[in-house]
């Protein structure tokens, strides 16, 4: 089967919803590696504590100020505060939160981030279930197959065409990972899926505001609302996902079938998550790495002249803010990525918060720094030459950044970034428990111990 890049419907397509929502609906529990295992456990990790970190953050708080005007059911937990809010409410803003900081997992084949989407769904539903850890890792890892098998489809045409694909697979990987925790049967999935097939969430134009995190957000609800309907005998196309007027043929010029049928129940797509150590966009990254080098090396930022960058075209396209006045946009410029990772040799949260960005060092360096295209260099690649006063010059090439596959973050930096987002808003003593309910979630009867520690 051909990869199809023409404008032309393909009438011929598999079944495909048919197949992800059988999967989903049988596949085994557990029914994949130790491995795949524990990294389902780091992925609800790292999801968790970037939902904790963001909790008091503005656009948490529009948001819930928003949700609260429609006097929601206390049925559900907000990550890192007080308030109850209906479930489908709770994966709103759950959702929302995850996603704030930018600092969320990355499936770095089509830089999805999958665990906003599916996982503040899953918890909002799992506490209303009462359901179990193992339920909640199940459904997890199948929703997580399935966002980003329908995201490597489409993948990079979708995107290209200005689709934020976190949100418009999201929405797909809640309604799976919610069927299989309701316990749907095939049937009742593929409605869910194709309920969710017509929600696509997120466009690339909002990047830099609020609207961004909203994607994952909307996505969680959506996915979530389609399983309630479904179950309770809502239906849609029987071929949502791959019918000629459907979800992928609407959405992108390519459609690789293949990429969702290959080795289904056998690969499983949260094994490619990768976690972020700057709290950035994923192509900012090896500048980061980078100019922490440079520092490490002994470059002081007032020595510089100018620093010059080589890049991938989607670092400028994504990234290419030159002056960002606010943190929400300095996520979205490798030039003040670079300036940060000079200064303090870091780029956590904040680093991007307002008042850094808009920090008189900050600026002055930001402006030295030049990027240029080179399509010769990768995604994951930078070339940085740092040009001091005293005529010398300092160069860097970053083949892999930290936080990728190639040199991954490990249990214990998961567990220092957690820390670092969680402590100042619960307090270092609940952050550790919280940390040993997380690494033993597939053993828990129920996340009630969990959820009674997320607040504050």
């Amino acid at each position: 089967m051909t990869i199809n890049t023409a404008v032309a419907a393909d009438h011929n397509a598999p079944p495909i919803t048919a197949e992800l929502a059988r999967f989903v609906a049988e596949h085994p529990s557990k029914g994949w590696s130790d491995a795949v295992d524990h990294e389902a456990h780091r992925t609800f990790l790292n999801w968790l504590g970037c939902a904790i970190g963001a909790a008091k953050h503005e656009a948490v708080e529009s948001a819930l100020a928003a949700v609260n005007m429609l006097a929601p059911a206390q049925q559900a937990t907000i990550a890192g505060r007080a308030e109850r809010v209906d479930m489908a409410n709770a994966a709103l803003i759950n959702g929302i939160s995850s996603h704030t900081f930018d600092f969320d997992d990355t499936h770095l084949k089509t830089i999805i981030h999958p665990a906003g989407p599916v996982a503040s769904a899953v918890m909002a539903l799992a506490e209303t279930q009462n359901s179990s850890g193992r339920q909640v890792l199940d459904a997890l890892v199948l929703g997580v197959d399935v966002a980003c098998r329908m995201g490597n489809l489409v993948y990079p045409q979708h995107y290209d065409r200005g689709w934020h694909i976190t949100g418009s697979t999201g929405t797909l990987g809640a309604a799976a990972a919610c069927a299989r925790l309701l316990g749907l049967n095939a049937q009742q999935t593929a409605m869910a899926l194709g309920i969710a097939a017509s929600q696509p969430v997120g466009l690339r134009e909002q990047f830099g505001t609020m609207t961004k995190p909203f994607h994952p957000g909307g996505a969680a609800r959506a996915g979530l609302m389609s399983a309630l309907m479904a179950k309770h005998g809502f239906t849609s196309s029987a071929r949502a996902l791959e019918a000629p007027r459907g979800w992928a043929q609407v959405l992108s010029t390519k459609y690789d079938w293949r990429e969702a049928q290959d080795e289904l129940g056998q690969r499983f797509e949260i094994s490619f998550n990768a976690y972020k150590p700057f709290a950035c966009g994923i192509v900012i990254h090896p500048s980061i790495d980078a100019c922490a080098q440079l520092r490490a090396q002994g470059v002081k930022a007032e020595e510089v002249k100018r620093i010059e960058l080589r890049v991938h075209p989607l670092v400028l396209e994504l990234t290419g803010k030159k002056t960002p006045q606010d943190g929400l946009q300095g996520k979205f410029s490798v030039y003040h990525g670079c300036a940060v990772g000079l200064i303090f040799g870091r780029a956590g949260e904040d680093e991007f918060s307002d008042h850094i960005v808009r920090r008189e060092d900050v600026v002055s360096l930001r402006d030295k720094v030049q990027a240029v295209v080179d399509t010769s260099v990768r995604e994951e690649s930078v070339y940085v030459t740092a040009h001091l006063m005293d005529g010398r010059s300092v160069k860097v090439h970053v083949e892999h950044a930290i936080g990728s596959l190639q040199k991954p973050m490990t249990d214990a930096d998961l567990e220092g970034k957690f820390r670092d987002l969680s402590d100042p808003i619960l307090g270092a003593d609940r952050v550790n428990a919280i940390l040993k309910s997380c690494w033993n979630l597939g053993q828990a009867p129920d996340l009630q111990g969990l959820l009674a520690l997320l607040k504050p």
